[in-house]
């Protein structure tokens, strides 16, 4: 992913500067932790990575959103979204014990400053675990950013890489959602907006605009689209093989992207598309 790197929080916070100066809306974080373990504990720590991170940003860039994703994928030694039991044959992840890791996770973010907490890990049930956690430890007024529709993609391989957690075993497909099945992000939105999602992100983009217009059309709250790494990737790519403009893409993409529905857009484009439109 040329331009994307694992960040020290200092130099994130001299990213976040720029961020600002260019006129972005806000910047999401994701943490590696020095160490993995089975239990995911630098994901809901107190003193974990993202949690310093997000009282650095509004220590010293005050006026960005700061939007936090809380899963456990970066923090598993074995690389899945959430506890792995273990049964006789297999293993397979214990849905309602990564609920309380990811209340844990989003009221720790919330603690430490984060303006919106984004859940990612597709866990049935985890907003109202989220949202309940967080009225409880008294943060009723911290918005969810629900990644209601994401898909079991092949285009989140060069993020995997970057941030070191891949499955070690198996796959995400028993928990995130099949690529053939449009009917079933509508059921996982309506849920999430029901359990007390604020917002709403589907995730890949481009190959799902179709999602993101389903979506729109058919639910009120706001809505974004995070264009993952293999968009990113696939695109520069091709423009360092002289097959496509740069800029010309980028600006395409994210207008496609912007046209289907979406309201706000994750992307790592995000520099370049704030100086291109500047």
């Amino acid at each position: 992913m040329p331009g994307n790197a694992q960040l020290s929080i200092d130099h994130l916070v001299r990213e976040a500067e720029e961020c600002r100066s260019l006129g972005l809306g806000g910047v999401v974080l994701f943490g590696i932790p020095e160490e993995k373990d089975e239990m995911a504990s630098g994901a809901y720590a107190a003193d974990g990575i993202v949690q310093r991170a997000v009282r650095a940003l509004k220590r010293e860039v005050p006026d960005l959103l700061v939007i936090t994703d809380v899963c456990n994928c970066e923090y598993t030694s074995h690389g899945h979204c959430g506890h792995i039991k273990k049964d006789d044959v297999t293993g397979y992840v214990d849905n309602d014990v990564t609920l309380a890791w990811l209340a844990k996770s989003a009221v720790s973010h919330a603690a430490a400053g984060a303006d919106v907490v984004a859940p990612s890990d597709m866990m049935d049930g985890r907003v109202a675990a989220i949202r309940k956690a967080l009225d409880e430890a008294g943060y009723p007024a911290t918005p969810i950013l629900s990644y209601a529709a994401k898909y079991a993609s092949v285009f989140y391989g060069p993020f995997r890489e970057a941030a070191e957690s891949a499955p070690q075993f198996g796959d995400r497909r028993n928990y995130q959602m099949d690529p053939a099945n449009a009917r079933e992000a509508m059921r996982e939105i309506a849920l999430d907006i029901e359990e007390g999602a604020d917002m709403i992100l589907v995730k890949p983009a481009m190959p799902y605009l179709d999602i993101i217009r389903d979506a729109r059309q058919k639910f009120d709250l706001p809505m974004g689209a995070y264009q993952v790494s293999g968009e990113f990737s696939m695109i520069v790519a091709a423009a360092q093989n002289g097959w496509l403009d740069l800029d010309r893409t980028i600006l395409e993409t994210l207008t496609g992207i912007r046209r289907a529905g979406a309201d706000f857009v994750f992307t790592y484009f995000a520099k370049q598309a704030a100086r291109l439109l500047a």
